[in-house]
């Protein structure tokens, strides 16, 4: 699947990529708990002179905080707005990141087993195919590399903590940017990457506090988790 993007998922972020950094806006989680996804992705691999693609890196909040911490960074996504957006705050912060508009199925046709570090973070329940992005971050990562994912559970209290509480009750997003039905569940998400030849290393949990702006890793993986893969 070359083109795995929902035109009304790219309008819906395009719409809305002037506000991708606006501390007060509509993406203000994806700044709250960005340490504690690149905290995740350091207990496994050090990021320091490492080469690595972000999938569906929006307007670049992990693609800014891996480069940071001395990774080269390749930032990609389907929509054009948000990668200019990630384009023109990265060279206001002086980073050097390569963004390019395309998906994970393209760029992995293009540079198979080239990156020491895939993440693919907030974006497989985004996508109708998830399991061809996974199969796409398995071709662009290097053998010996790590791959990481993030997104939400589907269960009950995933819905009422990412859609009524997170989109209606505290208005952390926009009414409309998750549909629980496409909420994945960590076991299919481990089957779908064994499935491609990859071996599950770790799962957490991620818990977000909208009171303190604060998140952390946990066991508890009912809402949100990460998945930590690598080659076989």
């Amino acid at each position: 699947m070359d083109n795995n993007a929902d035109p009304l998922e790219l309008d819906k972020f395009s719409a809305a990529a002037r506000n991708w950094w606006d501390p007060q806006g509509e993406f203000r989680t994806l700044q709250h708990i960005n340490p504690t996804r690149i905290s995740f992705i350091e207990q496994h691999c050090q990021l320091d002179g490492q080469s690595v693609v972000d999938i569906g890196c929006g307007g670049g909040v992990l693609s800014e905080g891996l480069a940071a911490r001395g990774a080269n960074v390749v930032g990609i996504d389907a929509a054009k707005a948000v990668i200019e957006v990630a384009r023109e705050h990265s060279e206001a912060a002086a980073f050097v990141i390569d963004y390019q508009i395309t998906t994970a199925e393209q760029y992995s046709e293009e540079k198979p087993g080239c990156f020491d570090i895939v993440t693919c973070m907030e974006l497989l329940e985004h996508v109708p195919a998830p399991d061809s992005v996974i199969r796409a971050c398995a071709k662009l990562v290097k053998p010996g590399g790590h791959i990481f994912f993030s997104t939400i559970n589907r269960t009950w209290r995933a819905y009422g903590a990412a859609v009524f509480a997170g989109e209606y009750l505290f208005s952390l997003l926009p009414r409309g940017t998750h549909d629980y039905q496409r909420f994945i569940k960590p076991s299919e998400l481990a089957e779908w990457s064994r499935t491609v030849g990859l071996t599950v290393r770790d799962v957490r949990g991620m818990q977000y506090n909208p009171f303190s702006t604060k998140a952390s890793l946990g066991r508890d993986t009912s809402v949100n988790y990460l998945l930590y893969a690598a080659p076989q």
